[in-house]
């Protein structure tokens, strides 16, 4: 607050703990060590966002760098939770790797001011999945050469809350493609080009949380 945001004594705060809770109040000392800070009010507690889309990617054979970025645009954009999904193509991900995407996710919901951090969960099996989607009203799969995702949208009823999958960098296997869309998950296209897996999940996140908060259907 005070070295990169340049804030001094008697300028307003707001204190957030990414689980919803919420305090304002003020800046009334600075020092080397640190800023006193006194509250206005109350601490309160502000509901999650309705808006909420769960996210399960193969990422695990992502670089470092790659699954960094991509975790920090997922809390930023306003997913609710993701889960690296474990494919044949993608069998595992490396356990050291949650210490460091939780510190990535505490940051960016700091940076973004996001009241309610991005919940990361354990990795899951394809055999996982399926009841998930089966029991889920909405789930989107990205799929090459599928209905474009804006035309898909068009002839549903505007939902805040569904599943959407992404598969890993050489996509699902016929085998896995097949389960997944017969647990009733709906294809959808995100162009006509070969996309990254972090291309994808943006392009597909950013579209339906826009779906989801605009006030008319597309």
């Amino acid at each position: 607050m005070t070295k990169v945001m340049r804030l001094n004594t008697n300028d307003r705060v707001e204190l957030f703990n990414g689980k919803g809770g919420l305090v304002e109040g003020f800046i009334q000392n600075i020092d080397r060590t640190g800023a006193d800070f006194v509250a206005l009010e109350n601490a309160k507690l502000v509901p999650p966002m309705a808006t909420q889309w769960h996210v399960f990617a193969a990422f695990g054979t992502l670089k470092e760098g790659r699954v960094d970025w991509l975790v920090e645009k997922y809390t930023e954009l306003g997913a609710s939770s993701v889960t690296p999904l474990l494919t044949e193509r993608s069998p595992s991900i490396s356990d050291n790797r949650f210490d460091r995407l939780e510190c990535i996710i505490f940051v960016a919901s700091k940076q973004c001011q996001r009241l309610h951090e991005l919940t990361l969960r354990p990795p899951l099996k394809i055999s996982g999945l399926l009841p998930l989607v089966a029991q889920t009203k909405l789930s989107f799969i990205a799929v090459a050469e599928a209905t474009p995702i804006l035309s898909a949208l068009s002839s549903l009823e505007k939902e805040s809350s569904g599943l959407m999958i992404i598969g890993p960098e050489g996509d699902f296997t016929v085998k896995e493609l097949r389960m997944i869309m017969e647990a009733s998950a709906t294809a959808v296209g995100l162009g006509p080009h070969r996309l990254r897996v972090e291309t994808s999940t943006i392009a597909f996140l950013s579209t339906l949380m826009l779906w989801s908060n605009s006030e008319e259907t597309l």
